[in-house]
């Protein structure tokens, strides 16, 4: 029984792993095909101030940052920092029933 448990996790660890990838690659496909647009408005209505730059660099960042996580490239909050981080949780927890 142990094992298919083991099995059934697994599966669902990978099957979250792919929404995640899916949703990344959801999200480049939007970024590219809407950005073209808001290029094309902004040289059409203030060709003076390229304000599309700004919207470009901000939604870059969140694009490349929702890439770093969906394919585990985090510098940051990755698996390790998760765990250490509920063992803290866990510990004070633990600490705050015994003093009670």
């Amino acid at each position: 029984m142990e094992k298919k448990y083991a099995e059934a996790d697994r599966y669902y660890e990978a099957q979250k792993k792919v929404k995640q990838i899916r949703e990344f690659y959801e999200h480049l496909t939007v970024f590219v095909l809407v950005n073209p647009i808001v290029i094309v408005v902004n040289l059409m209505t203030s060709p003076g101030y390229l304000w599309f730059v700004w919207c470009l660099m901000g939604w870059g960042v969140g694009v490349v940052l929702h890439g770093l996580k969906a394919f585990e490239r985090m510098p940051f909050f990755d698996k390790k920092w998760e765990e250490r981080k509920i063992q803290e949780i866990l510990e004070k927890e633990k600490n705050k029933q015994t003093w009670e």
